[in-house]
């Protein structure tokens, strides 16, 4: 059950790249961010039975762990404002390589043959898209950086995922709840402390941050249950996650009518065949 719900994560977040991107054209990165949040937070409120359960150890896990998002969407959203959306999807499969080394040495999980294939393929996409992809000199080096590094933390945000939920102390409702608490505390802290200006109008005026937040519930949700059973993976959720670069592609070239997109194409195909071996 875990492996269909896992996908359905991956479709649904190639179409919240194409819904950041929409968003990102009519505010700025910390208004999306934080009002995404805040609505976020809202959704989750008639489905917040439990919370309060939650002891001291794991309020300050899952913390760290909104530090680390919030660290990583800044990351993100920066970079995919700056980037065609089809191209940023292929990029973004590079956490494949992170969460997978931190599986390996963190959750004794193991290396077999199909893992192994798969893990290649998707790694011969990512690079195959970086050799002269046509918008090289559209693209700063410093938001491929952060895109990379947006990468980064969010394999290690999947990887305590997993241990969060391992033990079976905590459920997918308590952690997504003050995941998303937290997460808003710490976007409306940094507002506070940089006196960063954002409008109250954008909420009314950008109908994609009401769009974005209601797929982020409803995704995590799916993500969160899927990390709740014993027999999930890391690393095959992690591959099977990519299918979002499907997603991206489709959505770079009918909305929002990018180049190159054959080969941002044959590149997520190749993507595609690697979760494929890797799930056998």
């Amino acid at each position: 059950m875990w492996i269909p719900l896992v996908l359905f994560y991956g479709l649904a977040k190639g179409a919240r790249d194409a819904i950041k991107k929409k968003a990102l054209e009519k505010s700025s990165v910390m208004e999306v961010l934080f009002f995404h949040a805040v609505i976020a937070l809202i959704l989750l409120l008639p489905f917040s039975k439990g919370i309060f359960a939650v002891d001291g150890i794991h309020h300050v896990l899952i913390f760290l762990k909104s530090f680390v998002i919030f660290i990583a969407w800044i990351c993100a959203f920066t970079s995919i404002k700056k980037m065609p959306v089809s191209f940023y999807g292929i990029i973004d499969m590079a956490r494949v390589l992170f969460s997978t080394v931190l599986a390996l040495l963190f959750l004794n999980e193991t290396m077999t043959l199909p893992k192994a294939v798969g893990l290649l393929l998707v790694a011969c996409g990512i690079v195959f898209v970086n050799i002269g992809h046509g918008d090289g000199e559209k693209i700063r080096y410093r938001y491929l950086l952060a895109a990379l590094l947006s990468c980064l933390l969010n394999a290690v945000s999947g990887f305590m995922d997993k241990k969060l939920l391992s033990d079976g102390t905590l459920n997918s409702s308590q952690l997504q709840f003050w995941y998303v608490f937290y997460l808003t505390l710490l976007y409306g802290t940094y507002i506070l402390f940089t006196r960063t200006r954002i409008s109250l109008l954008t909420v009314k005026n950008n109908y994609w941050i009401a769009l974005l937040s209601a797929l982020f519930v409803i995704a995590d949700r799916a993500l969160f249950i899927a990390n709740e059973d014993p027999v999930s993976q890391i690393t095959v959720m992690t591959l099977i996650k990519q299918s979002s670069v499907l997603v991206s592609v489709f959505c770079g070239k009918v909305f929002f009518k990018e180049k190159h997109i054959l080969k941002r194409a044959v590149c997520a195909a190749v993507v595609l065949a690697g979760i494929v071996v890797a799930t056998l």
